[in-house]
């Protein structure tokens, strides 16, 4: 599979790099905890930042294959080290990587049925009676329209199909671009779904330095609220935007995910062999 992953994107032209996995400052993000190394370096959580300062540099189509981390994610569909394949188009548009996403989930998966539903479709479909839990009473709106997605909708999605979730509410777009959808501010960000598991997360890339300076330090200032540290923002990767990142698409797949699919196997650890246990 990590050859036909590499002809699908030698077929299009995009072209494969090799991103550092340490790296001197920490992807902000104010749900995902990194793993810090002994000598004050973090293992990524994904290589978007660095394959963003290659854009900015003029590089061209690219994508990668790799290793990523995060801290204490253990379950049948989390490992703390897990594959990840990661590609950027430029001057693409973001239902044109939609498609190209479905395309290579073909490759493990076959050609399944797809059907997209913007966010707002999916919670008035399967979670608009939908109340907050007991420890829920304190929440913001936000968060219950987290809460709701993730443990109301998620369940049916992508039962008998490929679904797409498109158009996010903007507090869940910490690196995508916004947009007006019938006069409501949205996000230009998708995931999609199959048999409940969430296997892809793409955008329409944000490249203006200033605002997404602003929605690390909000990230931050979540993850603080959240009881957890602040991290270092990555001003290579803020500098790289202000040197101009080209309008481009990209997206995230789960490897790993796609593989435990393909094998209709139960949990990662029953395809990856060399599967972490939890302390």
């Amino acid at each position: 599979m990590f050859a036909k992953a590499r002809a699908f994107f030698a077929q299009r032209n995009v072209l494969e790099v090799d991103c550092p996995v340490l790296s001197g400052a920490a992807p902000v993000d104010a749900h995902i905890d990194i793993i810090e190394t002994r000598c004050n370096r973090y293992l990524h959580s994904s290589v978007e930042y660095a394959m963003k300062r290659l854009l900015a540099q003029g590089i061209g189509d690219i994508y990668q294959l790799s290793h990523v981390f995060r801290e204490g994610e253990f379950g049948r569909l989390h490992n703390p080290e897990f594959t990840m394949v990661e590609w950027y188009r430029r001057n693409f548009t973001y239902t044109g990587l939609i498609e190209e996403t479905i395309d290579f989930i073909y490759l493990f998966l076959g050609p399944i049925p797809s059907r997209c539903l913007s966010y707002k479709e999916a919670l008035d479909t399967y979670a608009k009676d939908a109340v907050p839990p007991p420890e829920g009473a304190e929440w913001t709106p936000d968060t219950f329209t987290a809460y709701r997605m993730a443990f109301v909708v998620q369940p049916h999605l992508g039962k008998d199909e490929l679904t797409v979730i498109t158009h996010f509410p903007p507090a869940q777009a910490a690196l995508g671009r916004m947009t007006t959808v019938g006069g409501e501010l949205v996000a230009e960000r998708f995931e999609i779904f199959y048999k409940g598991i969430e296997l892809a997360n793409g955008s329409h890339e944000l490249c203006n330095p200033v605002e997404q300076r602003a929605r690390l330090h909000l990230a931050n200032a979540q993850r603080q609220a959240d009881n957890k540290s602040a991290l270092p923002l990555d001003e290579n990767f803020l500098s790289a935007l202000q040197l101009g990142l080209p309008d481009c698409c990209g997206v995230a797949v789960g490897f790993d995910r796609l593989m435990l699919l393909r094998h209709n196997a139960e949990s990662l650890a029953d395809i990856l062999p060399f599967a972490w246990k939890e302390a």
